[in-house]
């Protein structure tokens, strides 16, 4: 449950927006609810560059200004948001869910042309217009919003997490294990199921679950990241471990974020053979991997390299999971459930082995 006070605070405090990227999705509804917002440049993971620049275009053209100083943001809007036409040069989930956010409250109509289509910014609408707001087009290119003076209270359940769903679908697969992953939306890991099909795994799907069994062996496939429908980047790096010990070579080619190679250097010290080239990443399958002390370096990756171990002989050692946290929710505990052997000790860091 969630209560907004009446004297909202419109400035993100600053322990909370340097943890997290979606910090940054704050402007947009402050700008609408109080006029201002004051809050810091976002946290996260560091995978490359991630500008907020057609977050504040947007916002501009709906009748914002900004001000950036020593790191933190100022924005007003003097005469309140006002609906405008918008284009993004890239289907940014943040920015169109940002703009969505303040262009509900926003005086006129506001579209969004080249939006993304997630199911989290669709089930996001489903949320607003649960409450009162008047979206149409999520889930297409082109969304349409007419801004209204107030939104009511509801009750809503939250989409299903597919990179969980997926996460724990690749522990399977690179494990030769079996799992069912039930409460889920396979149509929404379309693009990730069939890769690992096209990999050798047998995958059953129902209406609101499905069921993963890992081959012996999996097959090399070649995979592109893209904005959905497409492969999800967040899915990039637990498959790049699942095919650095498949038949043959992979080729994965990262179009979305251009640093998001940094756990590679953590997989060849387990013995994976992978090299890197810009935006490519050469994965040559190995026949075994080898248990070693390892880096956890942001939320997926640091998955990456649980599952990799998973599949590595002898013991392995993860430190730094305190981004496996960030992103996953018991993650230790259900990989017990799921057969493998494996323990957090806090004595040690934030460490997993």
């Amino acid at each position: 449950t969630i209560s907004i006070p009446d004297d909202l605070n419109p400035e993100a405090p600053l322990d909370l927006v340097r943890k997290m990227r979606a910090s940054i999705l704050v402007m947009g509804p402050l700008l609408a609810r109080c006029g201002r917002v004051r809050v810091a440049l976002p946290g996260g993971d560091e995978i490359g560059a991630r500008p907020i620049t057609m977050h504040l275009d947007g916002l501009k053209q709906m009748g914002a200004e900004f001000e950036l100083s020593h790191g933190i943001l100022q924005g007003v809007a003097p005469d309140g948001l006002r609906g405008a036409d918008i284009v993004f040069d890239f289907p940014s989930v943040g920015a169109t869910e940002n703009i969505l956010l303040a262009a509900v409250r926003a005086r006129g109509v506001t579209t969004i042309e080249n939006a993304a289509r997630e199911p989290e910014m669709v089930d996001l609408a489903i949320l607003l217009n649960e409450m009162g707001a008047k979206i149409t087009g999520a889930g297409t290119s082109s969304i349409t919003i007419e801004g209204v003076a107030d939104l009511s209270p509801a009750d809503h359940s939250v989409v299903p997490d597919r990179l969980e769903a997926g996460t724990y679908a690749i522990a399977a697969a690179i494990s030769s294990g079996q799992v069912r992953i039930n409460d889920c939306v396979p149509e929404h890991s379309r693009m990730e199921l069939a890769k690992l099909e096209e990999s050798g795994c047998e995958v059953v799907r129902g209406d609101d679950w499905f069921e993963v069994i890992g081959p012996e062996r999996p097959r090399a496939v070649n995979i592109a990241t893209l904005p959905f429908p497409g492969f999800h980047t967040d899915m990039h790096p637990q498959m790049v471990a699942y095919l650095s010990i498949a038949d043959g070579t992979s080729v994965l080619t990262e179009n979305v974020y251009e640093a998001r190679f940094r756990y590679i250097g953590e997989l060849t010290r387990m013995g994976a053979d992978i090299s890197t080239d810009w935006q490519h990443a050469v994965v040559r399958g190995v026949d075994r991997l080898s248990g070693c002390p390892v880096q956890a370096p942001d939320i997926r990756a640091g998955a990456a390299l649980a599952l990799a171990a998973l599949r590595a002989e002898g013991t392995s050692a993860i430190t730094d999971v305190h981004h496996i946290d960030r992103g996953y929710q018991r993650f230790v505990e259900k990989l017990e459930s799921l057969g493998a052997d494996i323990e957090r000790k806090p004595s040690q860091g934030s460490t997993l082995s």
